[in-house]
């Protein structure tokens, strides 16, 4: 019987300290891949996902629900709003300088979101045991303190950088290596040029 990864942290874990280096407060928190669909400008349907960096260990979110994000006629896709706490809750990762991956997201719709709607979403780490981080998030419509619309909580599991670059199509390492600055990693001094 294999074990259920969980998202509550468990007895003991604590809140990281955000890394020296981490983005400062207030400050906008970049895009990693500026192709991603959760958070890449450049991609022509994305959600455009900004997240801004919090007083502690938290961020806050935001993006506009188009006519490329409706599952029924007029509502946000739910999957698509899955994506969006997973892209939300990953920057949180910025905080700590650590790449991660999503290991478990849970996601509680409890209000339709309508296309043209603007969701707003605070994230917070709620602990963090070795390499695993915990956290979760809220979605709100009409902005930062208006109704709660969606819920999240995740586990994240730190990983080394080399899980992303071996995992890699080595046409898509060709053009970062042509244009680095497409790619934004969690270490600014990381060398995709090895």
């Amino acid at each position: 019987m294999s074990r259920v990864a969980t998202t509550t942290p468990p007895d003991g874990a604590q809140i990281p300290e955000r890394h020296p280096l981490s983005p400062t407060t207030g400050s906008q928190i970049p895009s990693h891949f500026k192709h991603c669909f959760g958070c890449g400008e450049l991609h022509p349907t994305g959600l455009h996902l900004v997240a801004h960096v919090g007083q502690g260990a938290d961020i806050t979110a935001e993006f506009v629900v188009t006519e490329n994000h409706q599952g029924a006629p007029g509502l946000a896709h739910g999957g698509l709003l899955s994506l969006a706490f997973d892209e939300a809750l990953g920057k949180l990762m910025w905080l700590l300088r650590a790449p991660a991956v999503t290991a478990r997201l849970e996601t509680d719709f409890l209000k339709p979101v309508p296309i043209g709607t603007k969701l707003y979403i605070t994230a917070r780490i709620t602990g963090q045991v070795n390499r695993k981080v915990y956290s979760e998030a809220e979605g709100r419509l009409g902005g930062p303190d208006g109704e709660v619309a969606v819920r999240a909580a995740s586990l994240f599991v730190i990983v080394p950088m080399k899980h992303f670059l071996e995992n890699a199509p080595a046409e898509y390492m060709e053009a970062l290596r042509k244009n680095p600055e497409l790619l934004s990693f969690v270490d600014p001094e990381f060398d995709i040029n090895p």
